[in-house]
């Protein structure tokens, strides 16, 4: 008789039977596994739900909410030659019951996505609890920068610009967010306006007093208008100052336009060189003149200044023929 060890087809069930047995095995641990992988899963999630809740049961309770910011105005305390300054006035309102801070105030103007001017306001104050402030938030473009890098942008040109602000406030329960916005709108390049003296007429003439009007040409550059409130201005022939007033008499000056001005003086000639007896002699004389208009314009208030170096003029009578 054979001993089962002698038999093939034991042998071949046996092995059989421990395979299965370990694949089984095998497959119970994988399960425990993966029932661990989901238990742990669940339990994390359960804690953040939970978290959440709480979070928004806090939010509830006590009120938390997200402060907005709207732009009030946008104004233009100081334009000139050079520069402008603006104001932004922002509206931020803060529905918490205690106080925000802001952090910073981020700002950015370009004109076609080029950059004009940035900045950045740190520590720029607090918003009271359940209120709302006004934040004005200033910024000043440079006019000579702006044209020395954007070659295209001439002066008396008016271009688009977009505005855009950031406020980054901290705020219980949300943590550091940022309210952004933005503003569109135009802003003039100024050019200072070209001025010639065409010809200066006396009307009476003595040693001790002569009386004369100045015909004067003012030439806007700019393509907006210029709403003339004031002209000072201090003129020169040769190296003898002859008159220095200011004229207040309101004038449009047009866009790309130019405009006469007679003004009326009076000088001592015996007080003064060889240019203005020159002058009164019928020849052409050096004159200079400087001096800054009041304008209104359309952004504003402007002051610029005007100028002229090295012109020359003739001095003219009441009867002559080419009188204005």
């Amino acid at each position: 008789m054979s001993s089962s060890s002698d038999n093939p087809n034991t042998v071949t069930d046996r092995g059989l039977f421990s395979k299965n047995k370990d694949d089984a095995d095998k497959k119970k641990e994988e399960k425990k596994e993966e029932e661990g992988e989901e238990g742990g899963g669940g339990f994390i999630e359960k804690v953040r739900d939970f978290i959440h809740d709480i979070g928004e049961k806090i939010e509830e309770a006590v009120g938390f909410g997200k402060p907005s910011a709207d732009v009030a105005r946008i104004h233009v305390p100081h334009i000139g030659l050079h520069r402008a300054d603006l104001v932004v006035d922002v509206l931020i309102k803060n529905p918490n019951p205690v106080p925000i801070p802001l952090v910073d105030i981020d700002s950015l103007i370009d004109s076609d996505g080029r950059k004009l001017v940035a900045g950045l306001i740190p520590d720029a104050g607090t918003i009271r609890a359940h209120g709302e402030e006004t934040v004005k938030v200033p910024i000043t473009l440079d006019f000579d920068d702006i044209r020395s890098t954007y070659a295209d942008i001439k002066p008396g040109s008016i271009i688009p610009y977009l505005l855009r602000v950031i406020f980054l406030v901290d705020v219980p329960v949300f943590g550091r967010i940022k309210i952004p916005f933005d503003k569109s709108g135009e802003i003039p390049i100024p050019y200072k306006p070209d001025v010639d003296v065409d010809k200066i007429k006396f009307h009476h003439f003595s040693f001790e007093e002569t009386t004369a009007t100045i015909h004067l040409s003012l030439e806007n550059k700019n393509d907006f208008d210029l709403g003339l409130n004031l002209l000072q201005y201090e003129m020169w022939l040769g190296d003898d100052s002859v008159v220095e007033a200011e004229l207040t008499d309101s004038t449009k000056i047009e866009k790309q336009g130019i405009t006469k001005m007679q003004i009326p003086f009076t000088f001592r000639p015996k007080d003064l060189g060889s240019a203005v007896w020159d002058m009164i002699r019928g020849r052409g004389t050096g004159y200079s003149i400087k001096g800054k208009i009041d304008v209104n314009t359309p952004f504003g208030n402007m002051k610029l200044p005007i100028d002229k170096v090295g012109g020359t003029t003739r001095l003219k009578k009441d009867d002559d023929d080419d009188e204005e």
